[in-house]
Protein backbone atom coordinates (compact mmCIF):
# COMPACT_ATOMS: atom_id res chain seq x y z
CA UNK A 1 0.00 0.00 0.00
CA UNK A 2 1.31 3.45 -0.93
CA UNK A 3 0.33 6.42 1.23
CA UNK A 4 -0.75 8.89 -1.45
CA UNK A 5 -3.97 9.94 -3.17
CA UNK A 6 -3.89 7.21 -5.87
CA UNK A 7 -2.81 4.65 -3.27
CA UNK A 8 -5.84 5.10 -1.00
CA UNK A 9 -8.30 4.62 -3.89
CA UNK A 10 -8.06 0.86 -3.35
CA UNK A 11 -10.11 1.12 -0.18
CA UNK A 12 -10.46 -2.60 0.38
CA UNK A 13 -6.75 -3.10 1.13
CA UNK A 14 -6.70 -0.30 3.70
CA UNK A 15 -9.93 -1.45 5.30
CA UNK A 16 -8.59 -5.01 5.49
CA UNK A 17 -5.61 -3.62 7.41
CA UNK A 18 -7.98 -1.87 9.82
CA UNK A 19 -6.99 1.61 8.63
CA UNK A 20 -9.74 4.23 8.52
CA UNK A 21 -9.75 6.38 5.38
CA UNK A 22 -10.88 10.02 5.10
CA UNK A 23 -14.67 10.37 4.77
CA UNK A 24 -14.72 13.64 2.83
CA UNK A 25 -13.91 14.88 -0.66
CA UNK A 26 -10.16 15.62 -0.51
CA UNK A 27 -10.01 17.42 -3.86
CA UNK A 28 -12.97 19.64 -2.95
CA UNK A 29 -11.23 20.53 0.31
CA UNK A 30 -8.03 21.43 -1.56
CA UNK A 31 -9.96 23.69 -3.97
CA UNK A 32 -11.85 25.39 -1.16
CA UNK A 33 -8.63 26.02 0.75
CA UNK A 34 -6.94 27.55 -2.27
CA UNK A 35 -9.90 29.86 -2.81
CA UNK A 36 -10.23 31.02 0.80
CA UNK A 37 -7.42 29.85 3.11
CA UNK A 38 -8.35 30.01 6.79
CA UNK A 39 -5.55 28.22 8.66
CA UNK A 40 -1.78 28.08 8.22
CA UNK A 41 0.30 25.92 10.55
CA UNK A 42 4.06 26.29 11.02
CA UNK A 43 5.85 23.08 11.99
CA UNK A 44 5.26 19.92 9.95
CA UNK A 45 6.28 17.49 12.68
CA UNK A 46 4.58 14.62 14.43
CA UNK A 47 2.52 16.63 16.90
CA UNK A 48 0.91 18.57 14.04
CA UNK A 49 0.11 15.43 12.07
CA UNK A 50 -1.32 13.56 15.08
CA UNK A 51 -3.26 16.38 16.73
CA UNK A 52 -4.27 19.64 14.96
CA UNK A 53 -4.49 17.91 11.58
CA UNK A 54 -6.62 15.12 13.06
CA UNK A 55 -8.91 17.67 14.75
CA UNK A 56 -9.47 19.46 11.44
CA UNK A 57 -10.14 16.14 9.73
CA UNK A 58 -12.96 15.50 12.20
CA UNK A 59 -14.49 18.86 11.30
CA UNK A 60 -14.20 18.11 7.58
CA UNK A 61 -15.83 14.71 8.00
CA UNK A 62 -18.70 16.18 10.01
CA UNK A 63 -19.29 19.04 7.57
CA UNK A 64 -18.27 21.65 10.15
CA UNK A 65 -15.44 22.89 7.91
CA UNK A 66 -14.84 23.04 4.17
CA UNK A 67 -11.18 24.06 4.12
CA UNK A 68 -8.07 22.29 5.33
CA UNK A 69 -4.75 23.41 6.80
CA UNK A 70 -1.80 24.77 4.86
CA UNK A 71 1.28 23.42 6.62
CA UNK A 72 4.55 25.31 6.41
CA UNK A 73 7.95 24.04 7.55
CA UNK A 74 10.52 26.70 8.40
CA UNK A 75 13.45 24.63 9.65
CA UNK A 76 13.86 21.19 8.07
CA UNK A 77 12.70 21.59 4.48
CA UNK A 78 13.47 17.95 3.75
CA UNK A 79 10.28 17.05 5.63
CA UNK A 80 8.28 18.72 2.86
CA UNK A 81 10.30 17.37 -0.08
CA UNK A 82 10.76 13.81 1.17
CA UNK A 83 7.62 13.18 3.21
CA UNK A 84 4.68 15.46 2.49
CA UNK A 85 5.04 15.79 -1.28
CA UNK A 86 5.55 12.04 -2.01
CA UNK A 87 2.58 11.26 0.26
CA UNK A 88 0.34 13.94 -1.29
CA UNK A 89 0.25 15.54 2.18
CA UNK A 90 -1.36 12.46 3.75
CA UNK A 91 -0.32 11.06 7.12
CA UNK A 92 -1.04 7.75 8.79
CA UNK A 93 -1.72 8.24 12.50
CA UNK A 94 -1.55 5.23 14.80
CA UNK A 95 -3.15 5.79 18.19
CA UNK A 96 -1.53 3.67 20.90
CA UNK A 97 -4.00 2.80 23.63
CA UNK A 98 -3.10 1.84 27.17
CA UNK A 99 -4.89 -1.50 26.81
CA UNK A 100 -2.42 -2.53 24.11
CA UNK A 101 -4.73 -1.97 21.13
CA UNK A 102 -4.29 0.48 18.28
CA UNK A 103 -6.40 2.63 16.01
CA UNK A 104 -5.12 3.58 12.55
CA UNK A 105 -6.36 6.41 10.36
CA UNK A 106 -5.20 8.26 7.25
CA UNK A 107 -5.28 12.03 7.89
CA UNK A 108 -5.87 14.16 4.79
CA UNK A 109 -6.66 17.61 6.20
CA UNK A 110 -3.39 19.18 5.03
CA UNK A 111 -4.39 20.90 1.81
CA UNK A 112 -0.88 21.97 0.89
CA UNK A 113 2.65 21.72 2.31
CA UNK A 114 5.09 24.58 1.75
CA UNK A 115 8.65 25.47 2.64
CA UNK A 116 8.82 28.67 4.67
CA UNK A 117 12.03 29.61 2.91
CA UNK A 118 12.35 33.13 1.54
CA UNK A 119 14.69 31.86 -1.20
CA UNK A 120 12.23 29.21 -2.44
CA UNK A 121 9.32 29.60 -4.87
CA UNK A 122 6.98 28.50 -2.06
CA UNK A 123 7.63 31.83 -0.35
CA UNK A 124 5.53 33.80 -2.84
CA UNK A 125 2.66 31.36 -2.23
CA UNK A 126 2.90 31.93 1.52
CA UNK A 127 2.95 35.69 0.98
CA UNK A 128 -0.27 35.45 -1.04
CA UNK A 129 -1.90 33.31 1.64
CA UNK A 130 -1.05 35.90 4.30
CA UNK A 131 -2.58 38.62 2.12
CA UNK A 132 -5.91 36.73 2.02
CA UNK A 133 -8.65 38.41 4.10
CA UNK A 134 -10.08 34.93 4.80
CA UNK A 135 -7.01 33.82 6.81
CA UNK A 136 -8.09 33.45 10.43
CA UNK A 137 -5.15 31.89 12.19
CA UNK A 138 -1.54 30.88 11.94
CA UNK A 139 -0.58 28.24 14.50
CA UNK A 140 2.79 26.88 15.56
CA UNK A 141 4.41 23.70 16.85
CA UNK A 142 8.06 24.62 16.34
CA UNK A 143 9.43 23.80 19.85
CA UNK A 144 10.26 26.39 22.49
CA UNK A 145 13.63 27.17 20.87
CA UNK A 146 11.90 28.41 17.74
CA UNK A 147 10.77 31.63 19.42
CA UNK A 148 14.18 32.62 20.75
CA UNK A 149 15.96 35.55 19.13
CA UNK A 150 19.10 35.25 21.23
CA UNK A 151 21.93 32.77 21.54
CA UNK A 152 23.04 31.20 24.82
CA UNK A 153 25.35 34.18 25.41
CA UNK A 154 22.42 36.59 25.35
CA UNK A 155 23.41 38.22 22.08
CA UNK A 156 21.08 38.18 19.12
CA UNK A 157 21.56 35.17 16.88
CA UNK A 158 23.36 36.01 13.61
CA UNK A 159 20.30 35.43 11.43
CA UNK A 160 18.16 37.65 13.65
CA UNK A 161 20.65 40.53 13.66
CA UNK A 162 20.87 40.26 9.88
CA UNK A 163 17.08 40.32 9.55
CA UNK A 164 16.81 43.35 11.84
CA UNK A 165 19.12 45.25 9.51
CA UNK A 166 17.76 44.00 6.19
CA UNK A 167 14.07 44.38 6.92
CA UNK A 168 11.22 42.10 5.82
CA UNK A 169 12.76 41.21 2.45
CA UNK A 170 14.31 37.71 2.23
CA UNK A 171 14.40 36.99 6.00
CA UNK A 172 16.65 34.19 7.23
CA UNK A 173 15.57 33.51 10.84
CA UNK A 174 12.38 31.64 11.70
CA UNK A 175 10.78 34.50 13.59
CA UNK A 176 11.99 36.92 10.93
CA UNK A 177 10.11 34.93 8.30
CA UNK A 178 6.91 34.95 10.35
CA UNK A 179 7.22 38.70 10.97
CA UNK A 180 7.79 39.30 7.26
CA UNK A 181 4.61 37.41 6.41
CA UNK A 182 2.68 39.47 8.95
CA UNK A 183 4.09 42.56 7.30
CA UNK A 184 2.69 41.37 3.97
CA UNK A 185 -0.71 41.03 5.66
CA UNK A 186 -0.41 44.51 7.13
CA UNK A 187 0.46 46.01 3.73
CA UNK A 188 -2.43 44.17 2.08
CA UNK A 189 -4.99 45.85 4.35
CA UNK A 190 -4.00 45.25 7.97
CA UNK A 191 -6.40 42.32 8.06
CA UNK A 192 -6.91 40.72 11.49
CA UNK A 193 -5.43 37.35 12.39
CA UNK A 194 -4.71 35.13 15.42
CA UNK A 195 -1.14 33.91 15.87
CA UNK A 196 -1.54 30.77 17.96
CA UNK A 197 1.48 29.12 19.54
CA UNK A 198 0.66 25.52 20.44
CA UNK A 199 4.12 24.82 21.79
CA UNK A 200 4.65 23.42 25.24
CA UNK A 201 6.09 26.50 26.93
CA UNK A 202 4.66 28.83 29.54
CA UNK A 203 2.66 31.80 28.27
CA UNK A 204 3.53 30.78 24.73
CA UNK A 205 1.44 33.51 23.12
CA UNK A 206 3.56 36.15 24.84
CA UNK A 207 6.75 34.50 23.57
CA UNK A 208 5.49 34.80 20.01
CA UNK A 209 4.14 38.33 20.50
CA UNK A 210 7.44 39.54 21.97
CA UNK A 211 9.36 38.12 19.01
CA UNK A 212 7.03 39.78 16.48
CA UNK A 213 7.16 43.09 18.36
CA UNK A 214 10.97 43.00 18.43
CA UNK A 215 11.11 42.67 14.66
CA UNK A 216 8.49 45.36 14.12
CA UNK A 217 10.35 47.82 16.39
CA UNK A 218 13.75 47.09 14.85
CA UNK A 219 12.44 47.42 11.31
CA UNK A 220 10.79 50.70 12.22
CA UNK A 221 13.97 52.02 13.86
CA UNK A 222 15.97 51.02 10.78
CA UNK A 223 13.51 52.71 8.44
CA UNK A 224 12.35 49.45 6.85
CA UNK A 225 8.64 49.79 7.74
CA UNK A 226 6.27 52.60 8.65
CA UNK A 227 4.98 53.28 12.17
CA UNK A 228 1.72 51.52 11.43
CA UNK A 229 3.28 48.06 11.42
CA UNK A 230 4.41 48.06 15.10
CA UNK A 231 1.00 49.48 15.99
CA UNK A 232 -0.66 46.64 14.04
CA UNK A 233 1.34 44.02 15.95
CA UNK A 234 0.55 45.69 19.28
CA UNK A 235 -3.21 45.92 18.68
CA UNK A 236 -4.98 42.76 19.93
CA UNK A 237 -8.04 43.71 17.89
CA UNK A 238 -5.92 43.18 14.79
CA UNK A 239 -3.32 40.58 15.78
CA UNK A 240 -4.16 38.20 18.63
CA UNK A 241 -1.53 36.18 20.44
CA UNK A 242 -3.58 33.78 22.59
CA UNK A 243 -2.05 31.55 25.25
CA UNK A 244 -2.55 27.82 24.93
CA UNK A 245 -1.81 24.56 26.72
CA UNK A 246 -1.17 21.42 24.68
CA UNK A 247 -0.70 17.91 26.02
CA UNK A 248 -0.20 14.85 23.84
CA UNK A 249 2.77 12.49 23.64
CA UNK A 250 3.92 11.74 20.09
CA UNK A 251 7.18 9.81 20.48
CA UNK A 252 9.50 8.73 17.72
CA UNK A 253 7.91 5.96 15.59
CA UNK A 254 7.99 2.74 17.57
CA UNK A 255 9.56 -0.39 16.09
CA UNK A 256 6.56 -2.55 16.98
CA UNK A 257 4.21 -0.15 15.18
CA UNK A 258 6.56 -0.03 12.21
CA UNK A 259 6.60 -3.83 12.03
CA UNK A 260 2.80 -3.95 12.21
CA UNK A 261 2.43 -1.49 9.32
CA UNK A 262 5.02 -3.30 7.21
CA UNK A 263 3.06 -6.51 7.79
CA UNK A 264 -0.07 -4.64 6.69
CA UNK A 265 1.71 -3.85 3.42
CA UNK A 266 2.55 -0.16 3.90
CA UNK A 267 5.44 0.90 1.68
CA UNK A 268 8.14 3.17 3.10
CA UNK A 269 7.21 2.50 6.72
CA UNK A 270 10.88 2.03 7.64
CA UNK A 271 11.45 5.77 7.76
CA UNK A 272 14.80 7.55 7.79
CA UNK A 273 16.73 10.47 9.28
CA UNK A 274 16.96 13.80 7.46
CA UNK A 275 20.24 15.70 7.16
CA UNK A 276 19.09 17.94 10.02
CA UNK A 277 18.36 15.00 12.30
CA UNK A 278 14.60 14.71 11.95
CA UNK A 279 13.29 11.15 11.82
CA UNK A 280 10.63 11.03 9.10
CA UNK A 281 8.20 8.24 8.31
CA UNK A 282 4.78 8.16 6.65
CA UNK A 283 3.22 7.27 9.99
CA UNK A 284 3.02 8.90 13.40
CA UNK A 285 2.35 7.00 16.61
CA UNK A 286 0.77 8.84 19.50
CA UNK A 287 -1.02 8.27 22.77
CA UNK A 288 -4.80 8.50 22.88
CA UNK A 289 -5.03 11.20 25.55
CA UNK A 290 -4.87 14.76 24.27
CA UNK A 291 -5.67 18.25 25.50
CA UNK A 292 -5.56 21.55 23.68
CA UNK A 293 -6.83 24.57 25.60
CA UNK A 294 -6.67 27.96 23.86
CA UNK A 295 -7.45 31.48 24.98
CA UNK A 296 -10.42 32.62 22.86
CA UNK A 297 -8.67 35.56 21.19
CA UNK A 298 -9.33 35.40 17.45
CA UNK A 299 -9.92 38.83 15.90
CA UNK A 300 -10.84 37.38 12.48
CA UNK A 301 -12.95 34.49 13.75
CA UNK A 302 -11.77 30.90 13.93
CA UNK A 303 -12.59 27.36 12.83
CA UNK A 304 -15.06 25.62 15.19
CA UNK A 305 -12.31 23.51 16.71
CA UNK A 306 -14.35 22.92 19.86
CA UNK A 307 -16.27 20.38 17.78
CA UNK A 308 -13.01 18.44 17.60
CA UNK A 309 -12.39 18.57 21.35
CA UNK A 310 -10.36 21.80 21.63
CA UNK A 311 -11.30 23.87 24.67
CA UNK A 312 -11.60 27.65 24.31
CA UNK A 313 -11.58 29.75 27.44
CA UNK A 314 -10.17 32.90 29.02
CA UNK A 315 -6.48 33.59 29.60
CA UNK A 316 -6.63 33.09 33.36
CA UNK A 317 -8.07 29.61 32.92
CA UNK A 318 -5.41 28.63 30.37
CA UNK A 319 -2.80 29.73 32.90
CA UNK A 320 -4.39 27.65 35.66
CA UNK A 321 -4.56 24.56 33.45
CA UNK A 322 -0.95 24.94 32.40
CA UNK A 323 0.21 25.26 36.01
CA UNK A 324 -2.00 22.32 37.00
CA UNK A 325 -0.28 20.13 34.40
CA UNK A 326 3.29 21.42 34.72
CA UNK A 327 3.46 21.94 38.49
CA UNK A 328 1.24 19.16 39.84
CA UNK A 329 -0.50 16.61 37.68
CA UNK A 330 2.00 15.40 35.06
CA UNK A 331 5.44 16.97 34.81
CA UNK A 332 6.54 16.54 38.47
CA UNK A 333 5.55 12.89 38.30
CA UNK A 334 7.56 12.49 35.09
CA UNK A 335 10.64 14.05 36.68
CA UNK A 336 10.34 11.84 39.77
CA UNK A 337 10.23 8.75 37.55
CA UNK A 338 13.12 10.09 35.49
CA UNK A 339 15.65 10.48 38.29
CA UNK A 340 14.66 7.29 40.14
CA UNK A 341 14.40 5.39 36.85
CA UNK A 342 17.96 6.27 35.87
CA UNK A 343 19.24 5.31 39.32
CA UNK A 344 17.38 2.01 39.35
CA UNK A 345 18.36 0.97 35.83
CA UNK A 346 15.07 1.41 33.99
CA UNK A 347 14.95 2.38 30.32
CA UNK A 348 11.18 2.74 29.92
CA UNK A 349 8.73 4.81 31.92
CA UNK A 350 6.05 2.15 31.37
CA UNK A 351 8.31 -0.46 33.01
CA UNK A 352 8.77 1.80 36.02
CA UNK A 353 5.00 1.80 36.47
CA UNK A 354 5.22 -1.92 37.29
CA UNK A 355 7.25 -1.05 40.41
CA UNK A 356 4.77 -0.56 43.31
CA UNK A 357 7.13 1.75 45.23
CA UNK A 358 7.51 4.05 42.25
CA UNK A 359 3.75 4.12 41.74
CA UNK A 360 3.33 4.99 45.44
CA UNK A 361 5.96 7.71 45.08
CA UNK A 362 4.28 9.56 42.23
CA UNK A 363 0.79 8.95 43.65
CA UNK A 364 1.68 10.60 46.91
CA UNK A 365 3.51 13.46 45.18
CA UNK A 366 0.45 14.06 42.99
CA UNK A 367 -2.49 13.38 45.29
CA UNK A 368 -1.10 14.07 48.78
CA UNK A 369 1.46 16.83 48.23
CA UNK A 370 0.47 18.52 44.97
CA UNK A 371 -3.31 18.38 44.83
CA UNK A 372 -4.02 20.30 48.08
CA UNK A 373 -2.37 23.46 46.71
CA UNK A 374 -3.31 23.31 43.02
CA UNK A 375 -5.83 25.81 41.64
CA UNK A 376 -8.80 24.01 40.10
CA UNK A 377 -9.44 25.53 36.66
CA UNK A 378 -12.97 24.18 36.69
CA UNK A 379 -13.11 22.86 33.13
CA UNK A 380 -10.55 20.09 33.72
CA UNK A 381 -10.51 18.26 37.06
CA UNK A 382 -6.99 18.09 38.56
CA UNK A 383 -7.78 14.81 40.32
CA UNK A 384 -9.15 13.20 37.16
CA UNK A 385 -6.09 14.45 35.29
CA UNK A 386 -3.77 12.71 37.78
CA UNK A 387 -5.98 9.59 37.66
CA UNK A 388 -5.55 9.48 33.90
CA UNK A 389 -1.79 10.06 34.10
CA UNK A 390 -1.15 7.33 36.67
CA UNK A 391 -3.70 4.76 35.53
CA UNK A 392 -3.56 5.15 31.74
CA UNK A 393 -0.82 7.34 30.35
CA UNK A 394 2.35 6.44 32.22
CA UNK A 395 1.72 2.64 32.21
CA UNK A 396 0.98 2.62 28.45
CA UNK A 397 3.24 -0.17 27.09
CA UNK A 398 3.26 1.44 23.65
CA UNK A 399 4.85 4.67 24.87
CA UNK A 400 8.59 4.17 24.22
CA UNK A 401 9.54 7.03 26.54
CA UNK A 402 12.63 6.71 28.68
CA UNK A 403 13.64 8.18 32.05
CA UNK A 404 16.90 9.18 30.39
CA UNK A 405 15.07 11.44 27.94
CA UNK A 406 12.83 12.92 30.62
CA UNK A 407 15.92 13.62 32.77
CA UNK A 408 17.32 15.94 30.10
CA UNK A 409 17.60 19.58 31.27
CA UNK A 410 16.40 18.61 34.77
CA UNK A 411 17.96 21.66 36.41
CA UNK A 412 15.70 23.86 34.27
CA UNK A 413 12.60 21.77 34.95
CA UNK A 414 12.84 21.23 38.71
CA UNK A 415 12.26 24.85 39.81
CA UNK A 416 9.07 24.94 37.74
CA UNK A 417 7.81 21.42 38.41
CA UNK A 418 8.38 21.45 42.17
CA UNK A 419 9.16 25.04 43.10
CA UNK A 420 5.60 26.34 42.79
CA UNK A 421 4.27 23.65 45.13
CA UNK A 422 7.02 24.39 47.66
CA UNK A 423 6.18 28.12 47.47
CA UNK A 424 2.52 27.39 48.12
CA UNK A 425 3.37 25.40 51.26
CA UNK A 426 5.78 28.12 52.39
CA UNK A 427 3.01 30.71 52.05
CA UNK A 428 0.90 28.81 54.54
CA UNK A 429 3.86 28.02 56.81
CA UNK A 430 3.47 24.29 56.25
CA UNK A 431 6.39 23.31 54.00
CA UNK A 432 7.49 20.81 56.65
CA UNK A 433 4.53 18.64 55.55
CA UNK A 434 6.37 17.84 52.33
CA UNK A 435 8.20 14.52 52.52
CA UNK A 436 8.39 12.96 49.06
CA UNK A 437 9.09 16.03 46.95
CA UNK A 438 12.26 16.58 49.06
CA UNK A 439 13.12 12.91 48.48
CA UNK A 440 12.98 13.51 44.71
CA UNK A 441 15.22 16.56 45.06
CA UNK A 442 17.76 14.50 47.01
CA UNK A 443 17.50 11.73 44.42
CA UNK A 444 18.23 14.25 41.67
CA UNK A 445 21.48 15.24 43.42
CA UNK A 446 22.28 11.55 43.86
CA UNK A 447 21.56 11.04 40.15
CA UNK A 448 24.05 13.79 39.25
CA UNK A 449 26.84 11.60 40.63
CA UNK A 450 26.37 9.39 37.53
CA UNK A 451 26.43 6.13 39.51
CA UNK A 452 23.37 3.87 39.61
CA UNK A 453 22.05 1.96 42.62
CA UNK A 454 24.21 -1.04 41.75
CA UNK A 455 27.39 1.01 41.66
CA UNK A 456 27.71 1.18 37.87
CA UNK A 457 28.49 4.41 36.06
CA UNK A 458 25.95 5.89 33.64
CA UNK A 459 25.88 8.99 31.48
CA UNK A 460 24.02 11.90 33.01
CA UNK A 461 21.50 13.30 30.51
CA UNK A 462 22.40 16.64 28.90
CA UNK A 463 21.76 19.63 31.15
CA UNK A 464 22.96 23.21 30.52
CA UNK A 465 23.68 23.77 34.22
CA UNK A 466 25.40 20.47 34.96
CA UNK A 467 28.88 21.96 34.67
CA UNK A 468 28.00 24.58 37.29
CA UNK A 469 26.56 22.06 39.76
CA UNK A 470 28.88 19.08 39.33
CA UNK A 471 31.96 20.63 41.02
CA UNK A 472 30.09 20.87 44.33
CA UNK A 473 29.43 17.12 44.20
CA UNK A 474 32.89 16.13 43.02
CA UNK A 475 34.58 13.69 45.33
CA UNK A 476 31.41 12.26 46.86
CA UNK A 477 31.47 8.48 46.54
CA UNK A 478 28.94 5.75 47.14
CA UNK A 479 29.36 4.39 50.67
CA UNK A 480 30.79 7.64 51.97
CA UNK A 481 29.51 8.84 55.34
CA UNK A 482 28.08 12.36 55.73
CA UNK A 483 27.69 15.09 56.63
CA UNK A 484 27.50 16.55 53.12
CA UNK A 485 26.36 19.99 54.20
CA UNK A 486 29.37 21.86 52.83
CA UNK A 487 28.93 20.27 49.39
CA UNK A 488 25.14 20.58 49.21
CA UNK A 489 24.52 23.95 50.82
CA UNK A 490 25.58 26.06 47.79
CA UNK A 491 23.11 24.09 45.65
CA UNK A 492 20.21 23.82 48.09
CA UNK A 493 20.36 27.51 48.99
CA UNK A 494 20.32 28.65 45.36
CA UNK A 495 16.81 29.61 44.12
CA UNK A 496 18.07 29.14 40.57
CA UNK A 497 17.82 25.38 41.03
CA UNK A 498 14.68 25.02 43.16
CA UNK A 499 12.87 28.38 42.80
CA UNK A 500 13.46 28.94 46.53
CA UNK A 501 16.23 28.69 49.11
CA UNK A 502 15.43 25.24 50.50
CA UNK A 503 16.86 26.13 53.91
CA UNK A 504 14.54 29.11 54.14
CA UNK A 505 11.72 26.76 53.17
CA UNK A 506 12.68 24.48 56.06
CA UNK A 507 13.53 21.63 53.70
CA UNK A 508 17.29 21.92 53.22
CA UNK A 509 18.25 19.75 56.18
CA UNK A 510 15.73 17.10 55.17
CA UNK A 511 17.16 16.92 51.65
CA UNK A 512 20.64 16.58 53.15
CA UNK A 513 19.47 13.71 55.36
CA UNK A 514 17.83 11.94 52.44
CA UNK A 515 21.00 12.37 50.37
CA UNK A 516 23.07 10.72 53.10
CA UNK A 517 20.78 7.69 52.95
CA UNK A 518 20.83 7.54 49.15
CA UNK A 519 24.65 7.42 48.97
CA UNK A 520 25.07 4.98 51.88
CA UNK A 521 25.90 2.08 49.57
CA UNK A 522 24.67 -0.08 46.72
CA UNK A 523 20.95 -0.69 47.01
CA UNK A 524 20.45 2.39 49.18
CA UNK A 525 18.20 4.11 46.63
CA UNK A 526 15.77 1.19 46.42
CA UNK A 527 15.82 0.85 50.21
CA UNK A 528 15.05 4.54 50.79
CA UNK A 529 12.30 4.46 48.19
CA UNK A 530 10.66 1.49 49.87
CA UNK A 531 11.08 3.01 53.35
CA UNK A 532 9.57 6.42 52.63
CA UNK A 533 6.72 5.30 50.38
CA UNK A 534 5.61 2.89 53.13
CA UNK A 535 5.18 5.62 55.75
Amino acid sequence: MQLNIPGIQDKSRWEKAGIQLPAFDIQAMIRATAAAPAWVHFGAGNIFRAFPAAVQQKLLEEGAAATGIIVAEGYDYEIIDSLFIPCDNLSLVVTLKSDGTTEKAVIASAARALKADATDTDWAVLEDIFRAPSLQMASFTITEKGYSLSSASGAYAPGVEQDFQNGPEKPASYMGKVAALLYRRYRAGAFPIAMVSMDNCSHNGDRLREAMAAFARSWRENGCVDAGFPAYIDNPAQVGFPWSMIDKITPRPDDSVKAMLIADGLEGAEGRMTAKGTYIAPFVNAEETQYLVIEDMFPNGRPPLEKGGVIFTKRETVDMIEKMKVCTCLNPLHTALAVFGCLLGYTLISEEMKNPELVKLISRIGYDEGLPVVSDPGIISPKKFIDEVIQLRLPNPFMPDSPQRIATDSSLKIPIRFGETIKAYMASGSASKLKLIPLVLAAWLRYLLGIDDQGSAFEVSPDPQYEAIAPYLAGITIGQQGSFHDALAPILSNPKYFAVNLYEAGLGNLVEAYFEELVAGNGAVAAALKKYTAL
